[in-house]
């Protein structure tokens, strides 16, 4: 395992941690509201504060982009973490046990390193670029399927932003016609993973933000996969809109959403 990559498991795994014993009994758990549909509780900070303290020891001058605290240290270096300290924080306060851990690293702009940490079922996805992608060290690769009507999709319903929910339902209406089935499970990152293993043949979402897809695009790329955005070009992670899947279904669920594309809907 390439050395970078083991210090983002080992700091992924002090937030499961936290995680964990939380979920025992989250009852008891403070919850904020960020904003509408939108939570975050003392689990997400103490495990975001665990995440960065790991990294900081190991590259103080990494930059750093995490969903709680915003940017920090090192703005101006070519490595940045991209951390999700609990993604699916909806599903945790809920009891509904999908959620997981995310880390990502970027050099330039490209991910490099990538962690995805499943804390429910004790999954730690991981991939390094060129190294392909992994579960609890066993290669993975994306499923094989080329048939859209064969196909189980992936994808998230708006909850915060609701600009551009008519596309989104018109865009699910097409997915839902053509394919075999559509899930929502609630924490994209874990969905791209899902992909990258072959659980899921393509996942699509809109208005993501960098933590939840840097590490899951990684995953599906070292696996086979492609990612892009609604057009199927390199700028998700600054669009937030993302389409992932294998090389044989990715081209046709592009097709399905290329209709709806319009100075509304950027891709």
């Amino acid at each position: 395992m390439h050395p970078t990559l083991n210090i983002a498991v080992k700091a992924a795994r002090r937030a499961g941690q936290i995680i964990n014993r939380a979920s025992l009994d989250v009852d008891k758990l403070k919850v904020s509201v960020k904003q509408q549909s939108d939570f975050v509780t003392e689990v997400d900070k103490a495990a975001e504060a665990a995440i960065i303290e790991v990294l900081r020891e190991a590259y103080p001058a990494y930059g750093i982009l995490a969903e709680e605290s915003g940017l920090s240290g090192g703005d101006s270096s070519e490595y940045q973490w991209i951390i999700d300290p609990l993604d699916g924080t909806t599903n945790f306060i809920h009891g509904v046990p999908q959620y997981a851990v995310s880390i990502g690293l970027a050099h330039k702009g490209v991910m490099t390193q990538a962690v995805v940490y499943d804390t429910n079922r004790n999954e730690i996805f991981t991939a390094s670029k060129g190294g392909g992608a992994f579960v609890n060290d066993k290669r993975i690769r994306v499923a094989k399927r080329d048939k859209l009507d064969q196909a189980l999709i992936g994808t998230g319903f708006p909850y915060r932003m609701f600009d551009h929910i008519d596309a989104y339902l018109d865009i699910f209406k097409d997915m839902a016609r053509k394919t075999a089935g559509m899930r929502r499970p609630g924490a994209a990152s874990l969905d791209l993973a899902w992909v990258a293993c072959g659980r899921m043949d393509g996942f699509w979402e809109l208005g993501l933000s960098p933590w939840d897809m840097a590490a899951g695009s990684l995953l599906i790329t070292e696996a086979g996969g492609l990612v892009g955005d609604l057009s199927g070009e390199a700028n998700y992670m600054q669009t937030g809109n993302i389409v992932g899947g294998n090389p044989k279904l990715f081209g046709q669920l592009l097709q399905i959403i290329a209709p709806h594309l319009n100075a509304k809907l950027p891709a």
